[in-house]
């Protein structure tokens, strides 16, 4: 069964973008995994195809309507479907690389691309959405967050990697940031490539590596290594 995306959205046309290309468009059609972009305003029932109103208790901006977002889910996700149901939102959980892993081994998943100041949130609760953040920034749409999304996750589903232990050794997998990486030429503008790299020596290229890895995220990212158990 391959891994089925249905992502609702104001845009589709901004799918498959950049997933229509390189593994993610190869699987794509492989059929690996399916992409169906959905238009909400296919659901808006006045002939303006009305999707927003105003905010409750006043403010700027506008608000996505609850019923209206609510047919468009229920038309993706009929009753009996198991995928699960995200809004990508800036005040979701953030997305890590083992949540990643979770949708890849599953069926696929129903993805809500808010727009305006955001979605009622008696439509967030009555169809139990999971909000999902890919950074603490604002984008003025869920749509470039859903893509990076279903990119981490296509990428991680089986046969889309032309080495399946590329995915294993990256950044998050194991708590830390990854090490550096070199190819030829081994001069580059007076720079060597380290001299480890090149001796043959498995072991110790093996432990260089992790001591990079533990040296980068201790600079760049020390709240990762905070969250790695202590050792027994």
């Amino acid at each position: 069964m391959s891994f089925a995306a249905s992502v609702l959205t104001l845009y589709p046309e901004m799918f498959p973008g950049a997933l229509g290309l390189s593994l993610a468009g190869r699987a794509l059609q492989a059929g690996t995994w399916s992409l169906d972009a959905i238009q909400i305003r296919d659901f808006a029932t006045d002939r303006h195809r009305t999707v927003d109103d105003t905010p409750a208790g006043g403010g700027a901006g506008m608000v996505m309507r609850a019923d209206v977002l609510a047919r468009a889910i229920d038309h993706a996700s009929p009753e009996g479907d198991l995928r699960p149901r995200l809004l990508m939102s800036p005040r979701g959980k953030p997305l890590t690389q083992a949540r990643v892993r979770e949708f890849a081994a599953g069926p696929g998943a129903v993805i809500v691309c808010g727009r305006f100041e955001g979605v009622d949130q008696r439509l967030i609760e009555a169809r139990a959405l999971e909000e999902i953040s890919v950074g603490d920034f604002i984008l003025s749409g869920g749509e470039p967050a859903a893509l990076v999304l279903l990119d981490a996750v296509v990428r991680l589903l089986p046969g889309v990697m032309g080495n399946a232990v590329s995915g294993e050794e990256e950044s998050f997998e194991n708590g830390l940031l990854e090490h550096p990486h070199y190819t030829r030429p081994q001069d580059f503008e007076g720079r060597q490539i380290p001299e480890v790299l090149i001796s043959g020596n498995h072991k110790k290229i093996g432990a260089w590596r992790r001591e990079q890895s533990e040296r980068l995220t201790k600079e760049r990212r020390p709240d990762l290594l905070a969250a790695q158990p202590l050792p027994k």
